[in-house]
Formats: C-alpha cells, sequence, structure tokens
C-alpha cells in the first residue's frame, strides 16, 4: 500500500496535549496500514511566511517537501483566543509553496482535522477554523473531527485518556484519512486506465 501520513501540530511546548492528540491519530493511521511522519514544537518554528522571500530555511523545506509526499495529513491545532494558533497557522501558509505542483495545496488529501483547548467554545471555533483553512487549501477534512476540552479530558503520555471514547475517535481520524487515501489512489488508477 506504502500510504503516508504527516501529522503537523501541537506547541512550542514538547509533549503538549495537541502533541499528545496528534500521536494517537498517527497511530490510528498506522493501524490502517500508513507510515507516518511528524512535524511538531521545534519544527514549527519557522520565519512568517512570506511569499516574496524564495530562499526558505531548512525547516521550511522540510515542512513543504514532507507535505509534498504526503498521502494525507493530518492537523492538531490547540485553540489560542478561539483560533488555530500562530505556530500552526504560519505553517500551513507555506503550503503556499505548493501552489504551482500538479497537486497544488492539499488538493486530493484527506486531512484530519483536531483542535484542543481549556474550553468548549475555543475547542470548537479552533476545529472549525482548521476545516475552513483545509477547505481553502483544496483539501478534504475527514467526516469525523475532534473538538477536545482539555479541562474535561486529560491525555497521558503514553496515549492514554480519562475518557477512552476521545482515544477511539482520534483514532478513527487517522483511519479515515488512509481509507480517503486509498479510495483517491483506486480512483485515479481507474480513471488513467
Amino acid at each position: 500500500m506504502s500510504l503516508t501520513v504527516v501529522g503537523i501540530g501541537g506547541s512550542i511546548r514538547s509533549d503538549s496535549t495537541s502533541e499528545r492528540a496528534l500521536r494517537i491519530a498517527l497511530a490510528g493511521a498506522e493501524e490502517a496500514g500508513a507510515r507516518t511522519s511528524l512535524i511538531t514544537g521545534g519544527e514549527l518554528v519557522l520565519p512568517f511566511y512570506d511569499p516574496a522571500v524564495p530562499d526558505r530555511t531548512e525547516a521550511a523545506r522540510h515542512l513543504v517537501e514532507t507535505l509534498r509526499g504526503a498521502d494525507g495529513v493530518v492537523l492538531v491545532s490547540p485553540g489560542y483566543h478561539g483560533t488555530v494558533s500562530g505556530l500552526v497557522k504560519n505553517a500551513l501558509d507555506y503550503v503556499e509553496d505548493l501552489r504551482s505542483e500538479d497537486r497544488p495545496y492539499l488538493d486530493g488529501r484527506a486531512v484530519g482535522c483536531v483542535a484542543t483547548a481549556q474550553g468548549w467554545q475555543a475547542a470548537v471555533t479552533t476545529l472549525t477554523a482548521l476545516r475552513s483553512i483545509v477547505h481553502a487549501l483544496r483539501g478534504w477534512p475527514t467526516p469525523l473531527g475532534v473538538a477536545l476540552n482539555s479541562n474535561e479530558v486529560k491525555i497521558g503520555p503514553e496515549g492514554d485518556a480519562s475518557d477512552e471514547q476521545v482515544v477511539r475517535n482520534l483514532r478513527t481520524i487517522g483511519r479515515q484519512v488512509v481509507e480517503f487515501a486509498l479510495a483517491q489512489r483506486g480512483e485515479k488508477a481507474h480513471n488513467d486506465a
């Protein structure tokens, strides 16, 4: 099968709730047979995206190259003041570097979206913002998205959570990304035949 799913997100703080949620979602993609990679924390500390600056840092080139080769994506953002963190949003702005590709932006890729926040309002509005960004980048948000209120659900460092349904939902997102990528691959093969 040889599908690749890249996980992007988290916060600058290593092993944050959002990074733990991302790892659980990627475990679901791995269970479905995909290879996964992770770009989180310090790897997301990038210069502000500027399309007029042709020279990218090594970290920015790595992000864009990883997305270029991805069959699917999982995005996780903490909710900062009711929306996507600046760290995650800036990383997503670099997707603009894929605008001239055969598959521009996130075209034809499933994207699982997860938002974490210390309250329902910020978690839900952040999830909505992520899904809107994915649409703008021509991606396909998975049917299931997760808004996680970290005041009510705790995720441990080993991927265990105080609410097992949250773990199941996060894994489902990873599986849905893989299932869609497989369907896309089959459709493309059918159309090319």
